[in-house]
């Protein structure tokens, strides 16, 4: 079975191809999934870029979807033949967060998906939604789930309601879909402004073109009557929360779901304290939170977004353009 596995300490050329063993037959309350396709996220990369050590010989990637192929003794929720996708914390099924680490995470703290089949208990997987592609599938394990989260379930969007998106990453992307979907105004932001028109393409109400305009919450208030926004979804970290809250109206809510600015940093705390905010961080979500998601998506439609997708052999070209930042949306891997 083919397959990539990763060697210490990490890096993009400790990538290679391997042949693993086939993990065989499904025990009872297991199935046995035939993997098509993963997508990549900043988590991944850190993974494989050594920034977030791991197991030598570790499988990559925390996204997996493809088909059932067998289940095991006492699986009633699945069939063969059934379009399944992984969950992020296999362990998490509903209810509050019930773990600070990856221990338990594919890609991370056990083998993910980059192999072309695995056998694990039903409750690591979903329903895909109806007529998606394997490649759209996969893009919803991390990113989808985390705009959900951040929007819908941490921050109970509804009609009328503004965020700001910041960049064109998967999570931003979905974030801003599900945010017009539900009637909420949104405001997009990034350094580039080929970037900024296809958000506009997609739906975006406001483009803020941060190089030009570091100052941007000062925009924000501008584009919404001084209020601010009533959602930030906060994928910088120290070296953009500052404008984030003052973008953010009072009693306002930020989701902090990035640090791509860094681990640490000055935060106004003052400033967030007069202005009764909410700041939560959260990484991805529950099993419940993705059926919940996959129910609304089967229900209005939406397709993710892919910038380009990679044969799984070609992983570390992949990530080297995940890393580059040329992208829009997800980059996804097809085996």
């Amino acid at each position: 079975m083919k397959g990539i596995t990763l060697r210490s300490p990490g890096g993009l050329e400790h990538l290679n191809r391997a042949e693993l063993p086939d993990p065989g037959a499904p025990a009872p309350g297991e199935v046995r999934v035939r993997i098509h396709a993963s997508s990549l996220n900043f988590h991944d990369l850190g993974v494989v870029s050594g920034r977030l050590p791991t197991e030598d010989g570790r499988i990559p990637m925390s996204d997996g979807a493809g088909v059932v192929e067998a289940i095991g003794e006492g699986v009633t929720e699945f069939a063969v033949g059934d379009a399944v996708v992984s969950t992020f914390f296999p362990y998490w099924l509903d209810g509050g967060p019930t773990l600070a680490d990856f221990s338990t995470t594919p890609g991370d703290g056990v083998d993910g998906y980059a192999r072309e089949a695995v056998v694990r208990p039903a409750q690591w997987f979903t329903h895909a939604p109806r007529g998606y592609s394997a490649e759209e599938a996969a893009t919803l394990t991390t990113a989808g789930l985390t705009a959900w989260r951040a929007l819908v379930v941490d921050g109970a969007l509804k009609a009328g309601d503004t965020i700001v998106v910041q960049g064109t990453g998967g999570v931003s992307i979905f974030a801003l879909q599900f945010a017009k979907q539900m009637g909420a105004t949104v405001i997009a932001t990034s350094s580039s402004d080929e970037k900024l028109e296809r958000a506009v393409a997609l739906g975006a109400d406001h483009i803020i073109n941060y190089k030009r305009d570091a100052d941007w919450a000062t925009k924000v208030l501008e584009f919404t009557n001084g209020r601010g926004v009533d959602h930030v979804v906060e994928v910088g970290g120290p070296g953009t929360l500052g404008e984030s809250i003052r973008a953010c109206r009072i009693g306002g809510h930020i989701a902090l779901i990035g640090a791509l600015t860094g681990g640490a940093g000055t935060v106004p705390t003052r400033e967030l304290m007069r202005r009764h905010q909410r700041l939560q961080g959260l990484i991805v979500g529950s099993r419940k939170h993705q059926v919940d998601m996959i129910r609304a998506i089967d229900a209005t439609g939406l397709k993710p977004v892919i910038d380009c997708t990679f044969p799984l052999d070609d992983i570390a070209n992949a990530f080297a353009h995940q890393a580059a930042g040329r992208h829009f949306g997800k980059v996804c891997l097809s085996f």
